[in-house]
C-alpha cells in the first residue's frame, strides 16, 4: 500500500539483532535501517515534471543492512580486524584498540604482528626496481598497516617512547621508509624520533628550568609540644616575602589555572586506565602513572595552600581570618569563571575540611555575599546521584559556544568556543577504576573482552577532547606567584587540627559555620557506581567495644582516582556537613571487591573487638522506613547493598552466637 512521507512510521534506525560467534570471536549484530526515496512508475529524470520529496506520488523505501561490532576475540583476531581496512562496520574499533592495547598486548609484540619483514637492501650498484611493497595500490593490507601506524603515531606518540634508543619507533620508521617513503606517516615517524632524541639531549645538557616543580615541603612534627614553635616559624615565614593572598584574586586564579591546564594537557590517557592507576600503590609501582600523579600533587598543593594560609597565623582575630576565607572564596569563584574545575574543587575541599570548617567565629564574620557564593559553588560537587551536578555542568561547559562578537549578525557563524574547561581528573579516574573492577578482562574461551576496552576508550576519548580544548588558553606565568606557592608552608594533618583547636577551642559557643544545603544525610551516600575509601564513626567512646547492635556509618571521602588530601574528619560541629570529597578520615577501607566477612572483621577491629568474634556478626544496611537489608556472608558488599539508600550499616550479633559483648557506656 502506498504511504506518503508524512505518514512514516516511527521506527528505530538501529535495532539489536543478537550475537554471532565465530572461531575465536564474538560479534554483536544490529540491523540498520536507512531510508531512500523512490518515485512512482513513470516518474524519473526524463519526466516532464521535476520530482519533489513532498510530492504525493513519492513513497518511502527502506534498505536494511547488518552491522557487526566485535565484542570479544583472541589477540590474533583483533589484530586481523585492525588491519582489515573495513571501517564502515565499526569506525570506533581502531581508536579504541590503539588507546587500550597496552592492557592486553605490549607495543613491541603488537608491532611484531603488524610489521611484515622488510626485504634486505639491494647490493651496491644493483638497479633498484619498484617493488609491490612500495606501490601500496597493490596491497590493501599494507595500506591498512600504514594507516593504522599513522593514527597510532598521531594519537598515542608516548607508546613509542623507550629511551635511550626508542627501538620500537626505529622499527616503525624503517618499515615506513620502505613501504611508504615520503608519505605523511613516514615523516611523522622521523619527526617523532628526532623530538625524542632532542628532548633527551636537553635534559642532559640544560639546567632544570625554574618552573613549578611540585608541592612545597611539609612542616615537621616533633611532638605534642611543637605547636608554638610551628606557629612562630609560620609567622616568621610570612615576613620573608609576599604571601599568596597578597596578590589579586585574578592573578592567583589565573596562575592556578595555568598550572592545572599544563599538567592536564600532559596527562597520558593510558595512565588513567583503571588497571594502571589502581596499581599505583603496589610494590614496585612507585613510578607508575607519573603524569597523573603530577595532577594529584598539584591538587593536594592547592588544598594545602588554603589550609596553611587560613590556619598558619593562630594570632589573627576572627574578622581577619574571615577576610582570608572570603578571598579564597573569591579565588574559587574566579576559577569557576575560568572554567578551572580542578583548583575550584581543591579550594572547596580545603574550605570544607574540618580544621577550617569548625572555625565558627571566623565563619560567623564572613560577609553574606561570599557565604552565598560558597554555598552555590559547593553544590557543584555535591555527591548526590554519583556527582551528577558536576558531570552535567562539565558537559554544558564542553558544549559552550563562544560569545557573539560585536558586529556579528544573527545567523552568522559563531565565534570559536572559549578555552577549556580544565576538568577535575578524579571523576574520570574513578569511573575508569570502577569500570575495570566491574568488567572482566577475559571471557570464556580465552577471549579478550573488547567491549570493556571500548567503554574505557569512550572515557579516554573525552579526556583527549578536553586536552585539545585546553590548548586555546592564553595565560602567562607570573614568577612571583609561583614563588609564593613554593614558599607556602604545608601543614601536616596533626598540625592542622592542633592549630584549629588553638584558634577556637572545641567548647566555643559561637555562630554556626555556613550550612551547605544538601538533600542527603550527614553520612554521605555511597554511590552504586563509584567505589571510594570510607570513613566510619564509632558510636561509643574511643576504645570501647560496640554494643551487640553497633552502627557502622560508611561515608565516601576520596574516590579511588581522586587526589587525596590531608585532614581527617573529627571535632565536627553539629549541623556542619561531612568532610569534603577531597579529604579522607581514619577509616576502614572498603573497596568494590570486599566480601561481608572482611568488612565485619575490619569494623570490629576498629572497635577493638577480638577478631575471632567476627563470625558471630552479620552486616545490615539501614534502609528508609526503619527497614534493614541483610548482606549475606558470601556477598560482595558493594554490589549487594542498595544504591538508593544512604551508606549506613549495622553490625548485629547472630542468634545463638557464643560470645556476648559488653554494652558501650555511650
Amino acid at each position: 500500500m502506498e504511504r506518503t512521507a508524512g505518514k512514516e512510521l516511527a521506527l528505530a534506525p538501529l535495532q539489536d539483532w543478537g550475537e554471532e560467534t565465530e572461531d575465536g570471536a564474538v560479534y554483536s549484530v544490529s540491523l540498520r535501517r536507512q531510508r531512500s526515496q523512490r518515485l512512482s512508475p513513470g516518474e524519473g529524470p526524463e519526466g516532464s515534471q521535476a520530482p519533489s520529496p513532498s510530492a504525493a506520488n513519492t513513497f518511502l523505501h527502506y534498505r536494511t543492512s547488518k552491522v557487526r561490532v566485535l565484542r570479544a576475540a583472541r589477540l590474533e583476531w583483533l589484530v586481523g580486524e585492525l588491519v582489515s581496512g573495513d571501517r564502515e562496520q565499526d569506525p570506533s574499533f581502531v581508536p579504541a584498540f590503539l588507546a587500550t592495547h597496552r592492557t592486553f598486548v605490549p607495543t613491541a609484540r603488537l608491532l611484531g604482528f603488524l610489521l611484515p619483514p622488510v626485504p634486505p637492501p639491494p647490493p651496491p650498484g644493483a638497479e633498484i626496481k619498484k617493488t609491490a611493497g612500495q606501490d601500496l595500490s597493490f596491497n590493501k593490507n599494507l595500506r591498512a598497516v600504514v594507516s593504522v601506524l599513522g593514527s597510532w603515531l598521531q594519537d598515542h606518540p608516548q607508546d613509542f617512547r623507550d629511551p635511550p634508543a626508542h627501538s620500537d619507533l626505529g622499527r616503525v620508521r624503517t618499515f615506513l621508509g620502505w613501504a611508504a617513503p615520503e608519505s605523511a606517516e613516514a615523516r611523522k615517524a622521523e619527526k617523532l624520533l628526532e623530538d625524542f632524541l632532542e628532548e633527551a639531549e636537553r635534559e642532559q645538557e640544560e639546567e632544570p628550568p625554574q618552573v613549578w616543580t611540585g608541592p612545597p615541603r611539609t612542616a615537621q612534627t616533633s611532638g605534642a609540644d611543637s605547636l608554638e614553635a610551628c606557629a612562630e616559624e609560620e609567622e616568621g615565614l610570612m615576613l620573608q616575602g609576599p604571601q599568596l593572598l597578597d596578590f589579586s584574586v585574578d592573578e592567583v586564579a589565573e596562575q592556578l589555572t595555568l598550572m592545572d591546564l599544563e599538567l592536564f594537557s600532559k596527562v597520558r590517557p593510558y595512565e588513567c586506565l583503571g588497571s594502571v592507576w589502581s596499581q599505583r600503590d603496589r610494590p614496585g609501582a612507585a613510578g607508575a602513572s607519573p603524569t597523573v600523579r603530577a595532577t594529584v600533587a598539584q591538587f593536594n598543593t592547592v588544598t594545602g595552600c588554603v589550609l596553611g594560609s587560613v590556619l598558619g597565623a593562630p594570632g589573627l582575630a576572627a574578622p581577619q581570618r574571615a577576610q582570608r576565607l572570603e578571598k579564597w572564596i573569591r579565588i574559587a569563584q574566579r576559577c569557576r569563571e575560568l572554567r578551572n574545575f580542578s583548583s575550584l574543587r581543591a579550594i572547596l575541599s580545603a574550605l570544607q575540611s574540618n580544621p577550617i570548617y569548625r572555625l565558627k567565629r571566623s565563619w560567623g564574620s564572613v560577609s553574606r555575599e561570599p557565604l552565598s557564593t560558597f554555598r552555590k559553588l559547593s553544590q557543584i560537587f555535591s555527591d548526590e546521584n554519583n556527582h551528577l551536578s558536576s558531570r552535567e555542568i562539565l558537559f554544558q561547559e564542553e558544549a559552550t559556544e563562544g560569545p557573539q562578537e560585536e558586529g556579528n549578525t544573527p545567523g552568522s557563524l559563531p565565534s570559536k568556543p572559549p578555552p577549556g574547561p580544565v576538568p577535575y581528573l578524579g571523576t574520570f579516574l574513578t569511573d575508569l577504576v570502577m569500570l575495570d573492577a566491574a568488567l572482566p578482562d577475559m571471557l570464556e574461551g580465552d577471549l579478550i573482552n573488547f567491549e570493556k576496552r571500548r567503554k574505557e576508550w569512550e572515557i579516554l576519548a573525552r579526556i583527549q577532547q578536553l586536552q585539545r580544548r585546553c590548548q586555546s588558553y592564553s595565560l602567562r606565568p607570573h614568577p612571583p606567584i609561583l614563588a609564593a606557592l613554593q614558599a607556602q608552608r604545608q601543614l601536616s594533618e596533626e598540625q592542622s587540627y592542633r592549630l584549629s583547636r588553638v584558634i577556637e577551642p572545641p567548647a566555643a559557643s559561637c555562630p554556626s559555620s555556613p550550612r551547605i544545603r544538601r538533600r542527603i544525610s550527614l553520612t554521605k551516600r555511597l554511590s552504586a557506581k563509584l567505589s571510594r575509601e570510607k570513613s566510619s564513626s564509632p558510636s561509643g567512646s574511643p576504645g570501647d567495644p560496640p554494643s551487640p547492635t553497633s552502627s557502622l556509618c560508611i561515608s565516601p571521602s576520596v574516590s579511588p582516582g581522586s587526589p587525596p588530601s590531608s585532614p581527617r574528619s573529627r571535632d565536627a560541629p553539629a549541623g556542619s556537613p561531612p568532610a569534603s570529597p577531597g579529604l579522607q578520615g581514619p577509616s576502614t577501607k572498603l573497596t568494590s571487591q570486599d566480601k561481608a566477612p572482611s568488612v565485619v572483621q575490619r569494623a570490629l577491629q576498629k572497635h577493638n573487638v577480638p577478631q575471632p568474634w567476627a563470625r558471630d556478626y552479620q552486616l545490615f544496611q539501614v534502609l528508609p522506613g526503619d527497614r534493614e537489608l541483610l548482606i549475606p556472608d558470601n556477598a560482595n558488599v558493594f554490589y549487594a547493598m542498595s544504591p538508593v539508600a544512604s551508606g549506613d550499616f549495622m553490625l548485629r550479633r547472630k542468634e545463638g552466637a557464643r560470645h556476648t559483648l559488653p554494652v558501650s557506656p555511650t
